[in-house]
């Protein structure tokens, strides 16, 4: 496989990778096409509910709306006249500007509400809110505490809903990591990822879609802090439907060695601050380090979704060639843009089709 040959010289890694980057510039002419998908009206609460197809066709769409939007200096007024109803009990930068930016970019209106402007629930129900919106706006990003409150919002609503975040599940996260990891190996089937950190969201939508892509998935978390076991059946399932590796376990090197990808994340969540001196002794020996990555693949990078903290990441890792933290950060605007066009148009990329 790619990722053997790569393993056996990184020099002849990097070699190859500068003429695929001459010459592709992270897309790949003449790859199969993806069969006919239209996700136009749809609701993205997890990827647990996407086929490999539909997960492709968001990151092409994306793909290929930064290729013509950045790189092309095209104006793509693709949700002109559209709005979008943003709530928010929980605050971001990424997430509020990502969407905030990218909607208006393609010429729709974004709408901002926090708990003081929409408290879900309290002052109105979710059903009477969502069937209100949906008279109001195009489409709902939410991002909140219970993922209950989103398959509410869904159910009652006729209008997309797109999961902001939840404690269960953070899609639209994922996506930007695969983009950006598409862009930088040139494709994402045969990578292993390897998470070292806290059983939550991210890791969550990590398992529900990365053997769909062909990504080997190494799991390393303290005792106590595993994923939810609904979530380990699932990704187990799919594992074996989709011949990839899934590994669980409490030691971080184990889960680094031979990885191309290393990602932690937050071990101390908003809501959770009463517990981080348990979980700082908890997570002790977790931080990424250069030590950690001296037993990956020699082509190894670091992802983490931000705001970080010392104690996941090292400076020295957090802030070297290896990391890819921040065009993972502006690749959040990107893939939030191509879900929206796509749960809301019937577009199709003009850009060749990405490399799976």
């Amino acid at each position: 496989t790619m990722s053997k040959l790569f393993s056996v010289n990184s020099t002849v890694f990097k070699c190859l990778k500068t003429l695929h980057s001459r010459s592709t510039r992270g897309f790949s002419i003449g790859a199969a096409s993806l069969s006919p998908v239209s996700l136009k009206g749809r609701s993205c609460l997890t990827l647990k509910d996407f086929s490999p197809e539909e997960i492709k066709k968001l990151l092409w769409v994306s793909g290929d709306l930064k290729h013509r939007i950045k790189h092309g200096k095209e104006y793509l007024p693709l949700l002109q006249g559209k709005s979008i109803a943003m709530i928010f009990e929980k605050r971001s930068t990424r997430t509020r500007m990502s969407t905030e930016t990218g909607f208006a970019l393609l010429g729709g209106h974004p709408c901002f509400l926090t708990s003081q402007d929409i408290h879900l629930g309290v002052n109105e129900s979710c059903k009477d809110t969502a069937r209100v919106l949906s008279g109001l706006c195009d489409i709902v990003l939410a991002r909140v505490y219970s993922h209950s409150t989103l398959e509410e919002l869904d159910k009652e609503a006729s209008i997309p809903i797109i999961n902001g975040l939840s404690d269960l599940y953070h899609p639209i996260q994922i996506l930007a990591d695969y983009l950006t990891l598409q862009e930088h190996y040139g494709s994402l089937n045969g990578l292993t990822i390897s998470w070292i950190g806290d059983g939550n969201n991210i890791l969550h939508s990590f398992m529900m879609s990365a053997p769909k892509l062909g990504v080997h998935l190494k799991i390393a978390t303290p005792k106590g802090y595993e994923p939810v076991k609904s979530v380990i059946q699932e990704a187990q399932r799919l594992s074996r439907q989709h011949g990839t590796q899934l590994i669980l376990t409490t030691d971080p090197m184990e889960a680094a060695r031979d990885s191309n990808v290393l990602v932690t994340d937050t071990w101390v969540s908003m809501g959770q601050e009463e517990e981080k001196a348990k979980r700082l002794k908890d997570f002790h020996g977790y931080q990424i380090t250069m030590e950690t990555g001296s037993v990956a693949n020699p082509d190894w990078m670091f992802l983490h979704c931000l705001p970080r903290k010392m104690e996941e990441v090292d400076d020295e890792v957090f802030y070297s060639s290896r990391s890819l933290v921040f065009p993972e950060a502006e690749n959040r605007k990107w893939t939030i843009m191509g879900l929206m066009v796509s749960l809301l148009t019937d577009y199709t990329p003009k850009t060749p089709i990405l490399k799976f």
